[in-house]
């Protein structure tokens, strides 16, 4: 195991990814015990390999690795539930928010659902790489590039011409396409 950090440390991809194979189980496991939807147990699971991915060299004693992705697992699951429960639910056969200014409450409830899933439809067709950064730039959390920088191994100076062109990109996918026509 000791050998396989250190290696993932260094740069290795192969170290990198063997870690990810070897403990993806394990990550599946814990976020199993939560019952997220499939799309926040993805997110649950992509923040972890990144925290892990900036702090793998921080890592003291590879053999507290298995401890160390089950806690940090669980506290994102746990983030996740507890923005979940700031969500407030209404029942529209006793509610009140839905009446409200003759239906368009509701108009623009659905119009803001349906641009998140285009957004979330369009970011799947992007490269796994401009996934990441977009995903970061745009965290509910502020993320300095500087972080940003060290968790994908890339210059903090092109983090934001990367992130025009990664929108850009975005912009032309089909599914934003299909939502501006």
């Amino acid at each position: 195991m000791q050998e396989v950090v250190a290696a993932a440390v260094a740069g290795d991809q192969g170290a990198w990814n063997d870690l990810v194979q070897r403990f993806t189980p394990l990550v599946l496991t814990v976020v199993r015990r939560y019952r997220l939807s499939d799309s926040d147990a993805e997110d649950v699971r992509q923040e972890l390999w990144l925290t892990l991915l900036k702090h793998l060299k921080d890592l003291k004693e590879p053999r507290a690795l298995p401890g160390w992705i089950i806690t940090c697992t669980k506290n994102n699951a746990l983030r996740v539930l507890a923005s979940q429960r700031r969500i407030e639910l209404v029942d529209p056969q006793v509610g009140s928010r839905f009446d409200s200014v003759d239906g368009l409450a509701v108009d623009d409830e659905l119009l803001r659902q349906e641009r998140r899933q285009a957004v979330r439809t369009a970011l799947g067709e992007l490269r796994p790489d401009h996934q990441r950064l977009l995903l970061l730039v745009f965290a509910d959390t502020k993320i300095s590039y500087q972080q940003i920088s060290l968790g994908l191994g890339i210059p903090a100076g092109s983090i934001g011409p990367t992130r025009a062109r990664c929108l850009a990109k975005l912009r032309d996918t089909s599914a934003v396409q299909a939502l501006a026509s």
